[in-house]
C-alpha cells in the first residue's frame, strides 16, 4: 500500500493516543520507517503489521480499528490534497458511492502501483443502496464500513445504518453492505 495509507494510520493514532503510543506501535510492528512518503509504495505487510500492533497496543479488535480508520480516511484524504478529486466524484452520498471506481481510476494516474478495490451499487432507492466491495486484499471490509460512515458524515446523511450482509470471509467472492438512511 502507499505511504499515504500508513501516514493516515499514524495521524489517527497520534491524534487519539499520542506520539509515544505510535512509536510503541511502530516498534512492536517491526517497522523502522519513522516517516512514510505518501507517493511511495510499501509492502502490504507493513500496513497489516501496523494495524495488528495498534490493535494489541490499544486493546481494540482489528475490525474496530479498521472501521475507525476508514472513517478517518475520508476526512484525511480530503485534507491531504485529494479534496478536489473527491468533489468530482459526486454531489450526493449515493452518487459518490457509484463513482468510487472512476475516482480510483483518476487517483491511479498519480499512483501507478495502486491496486484499488472495486465497488458496485445495486438496489438503489431514495433511502437505501447495496454496496458490493471487491478486493484482492483480505480482511479490509471493516475499513469499508468506516469509509461509508465517513462519507455519510461528509454528505450529512441522517440515521445511517450499515449492515454487512455478505462476507468474503464466509466464502463469498466479495463483501456486500446493505446501507439505509432516513429521508429528509
Amino acid at each position: 500500500m502507499y505511504g499515504l495509507v500508513n501516514k493516515a494510520i499514524q495521524e489517527l493514532i497520534c491524534q487519539n493516543h499520542g506520539q509515544p503510543t505510535w512509536d510503541r506501535i511502530r516498534e512492536t510492528a517491526g517497522v523502522p520507517v519513522e516517516s512514510f512518503v505518501s507517493m511511495q509504495a510499501y509492502p502490504d505487510e507493513v500496513t497489516y503489521a501496523l494495524v495488528g500492533a495498534a490493535s494489541r497496543e490499544l486493546g481494540l479488535p482489528v475490525p474496530a480499528l479498521l472501521e475507525a480508520f476508514g472513517q478517518h480516511w475520508v476526512h484525511y484524504t480530503g485534507k491531504a490534497g485529494y479534496g478536489e478529486i473527491m468533489r468530482l466524484a459526486g454531489t450526493s452520498f449515493v452518487e459518490f458511492l457509484q463513482e468510487l471506481d472512476n475516482m480510483h481510476g483518476r487517483v491511479a494516474m498519480s499512483f501507478p502501483q495502486l491496486r484499488p478495490p472495486s465497488f458496485e451499487c445495486t438496489d438503489i432507492t431514495p433511502c437505501s443502496v447495496r454496496l458490493h466491495y471487491f478486493s484482492t486484499r483480505e480482511g479490509l471490509a471493516p475499513m469499508v464500513l468506516g469509509l461509508v460512515r465517513g462519507l455519510g458524515e461528509l454528505f450529512a446523511v441522517r440515521d445511517l445504518v450499515i449492515e454487512h450482509v455478505v462476507r468474503r470471509e464466509d466464502g463469498a467472492d466479495h463483501d456486500e453492505l446493505a446501507i439505509r438512511w432516513s429521508r429528509e
